[in-house]
């Protein structure tokens, strides 16, 4: 089986730091090569895979300024399209744009929806129902108009991320800085209850950053560590009393919740989109409605089992299990 894989390019495969769909694809190529399957990466020039690697744009565009992101979208995806019939299947990680070749080219096209940016871009996916079959990475993430293959939850290394049973008095906020990800709610809940708070992610928002957050971070209380590798955020989410996930959108999956089960560490989130398929609630965390809700949630915060919270995860968002189902698409749709 020859596998066309179509990463983003907004950052490299896998990421230095943040980037979800790219470290996501990158999971995923490095394990079908494994499995001894023939995996060709379309992704920046700079990225690194054991599988073969395409390039067209040599660096991420959100790392190199000088680069026109429409531009380098455009030369990515056709560079892959105009060799599709070297391979059996293609598989677009990098949203809906490929869809519009999906009809052109010869072999079959999957398409994992790693979210809707909005409804606007439901009408590509509707139009494409017949020439690409979709995966969805939850259950809550599915649209109606849209027909779905299967729902496949993101595989996490659990060498990666390390169990730590011993956990520090501070609470984490750990995503990307947007009011969509609740930021200022997670200080709110902090201050509450007097714990100490570290923030860490990429900074997408600055306005929001700069009136909402920076305002809060006094070094000692409310801390701010940057945009962390790897690496770096094993070790904080392993050391977290819990992890604030009050989100204000809906979800579709949730990645640093499930490294942060993964390191046995409870979540405390909001109770939108995918969040009551990764978290048990009062098993693994609690699911809450409002700030007053999350307070009292760190309260009976003991309660919970981080051993628990680590087997779990690894059931839930095993690599072996995500590999494991997407092969099976692939070769359901082969055998169309």
């Amino acid at each position: 089986m020859r596998v066309a894989m179509l990463a983003p390019i907004a950052w490299r495969t896998p990421p230095r730091n943040y980037g979800p769909w790219e470290k996501v694809t990158s999971i995923l190529t490095e394990n079908l090569v494994k499995r001894g399957i023939d995996v060709t990466l379309f992704a920046t020039g700079d990225s690194l895979t054991s599988a073969k690697l395409q390039s067209s744009c040599p660096e991420p565009y959100e790392q190199n300024k000088n680069l026109d992101a429409k531009v380098e979208e455009c030369m990515h995806i056709s560079h892959l399209m105009e060799n599709a019939d070297q391979f059996d299947i293609v598989h677009n990680q990098f949203d809906f744009l490929p869809l519009t070749y999906s009809s052109l080219i010869k072999p079959p096209m999957v398409t994992t929806i790693h979210g809707f940016s909005s409804n606007k871009i439901i009408p590509v996916y509707e139009k494409y129902n017949n020439s690409t079959s979709y995966v969805s990475i939850s259950d809550s993430d599915r649209h109606d108009s849209i027909r779905y293959i299967d729902t496949i939850y993101h595989g996490i290394d659990g060498n990666s991320f390390t169990f730590k049973e011993m956990k520090e008095d501070f609470l984490l906020f750990y995503g990307r800085i947007h009011r969509d990800k609740g930021a200022h709610t997670a200080i709110e809940i902090a201050k509450r209850v007097g714990k100490t708070l570290i923030i860490a992610g990429l900074v997408q928002d600055a306005e929001y950053y700069d009136k909402c957050i920076a305002p809060e971070i006094d070094g000692v209380h409310i801390k701010y560590v940057g945009n962390l590798s790897q690496t770096e955020g094993n070790d904080i989410l392993g050391k977290a009393l819990a992890l604030l996930h009050p989100i204000y959108f809906d979800e579709p999956f949730g990645l640093s919740v499930a490294e942060s089960l993964m390191c046995g560490t409870p979540v405390i989130a909001f109770n939108r989109g995918s969040m009551p398929e990764l978290i048990e609630n009062g098993r693994t965390g609690f699911l809450v409605k409002s700030v007053e809700e999350a307070v009292q949630a760190i309260s009976k915060i003991s309660s919970i089992d981080n051993r628990l919270c680590r087997s779990e995860a690894l059931k839930k968002f095993s690599i072996e299990v995500m590999v494991d189902k997407y092969i099976n698409v692939y070769e359901r749709i082969l055998a169309r």
